[in-house]
């Protein structure tokens, strides 16, 4: 790891796998301590990052592990972006219910999305939805 406050790049794939998606987070966190990001923001991208990691893994890619996930991130001292693409068919997130409408509120669906949504500063996907990319400014 860096410990001058340069940025912090790096591209990856890893299985469909939730212990891998963990080492990633892990790495991450420690990336954005090393850059001296603070407590609230580093909780936010861990909590962007891991839901986007299980969406791959569970969602995209259906626990299938002879597929992959490839996650690159950069992190500067401003800022902190991240794209994850799995193998899976994509989806419209448009199409994801409001989990937050009275009729959805016990399903268990969209929200890891709007969490995605609530902590980083810009989220998009691809056209077919496989790839997630989203930036976090710092404050």
């Amino acid at each position: 790891m860096n410990t001058n406050g340069k940025p912090i790049a790096r591209e990856l794939t890893i299985s469909s796998d939730l212990s891998a998606a963990r080492q990633i987070q892990g790495e991450i966190e420690g990336a954005l301590h090393t850059l001296h990001f603070a407590e609230s923001e580093i909780f936010a991208i861990k909590m962007a990052v891991e839901e986007a990691l299980v969406n791959a893994i569970k969602h995209g890619n259906q626990m299938d592990p002879a597929k992959t996930v490839r996650v690159s991130y950069h992190i500067q001292p401003e800022r902190f972006e991240v794209r994850i693409t799995d193998q899976g068919p994509g989806f419209d997130p448009s199409d994801v219910p409001d989990p937050t409408a009275p009729e959805n509120l016990e399903r268990p669906c969209g929200r890891g999305l709007l969490l995605i949504r609530y902590y980083m500063t810009k989220v998009s996907f691809d056209d077919r939805g496989s790839t997630i990319s989203m930036y976090k400014l710092r404050k």
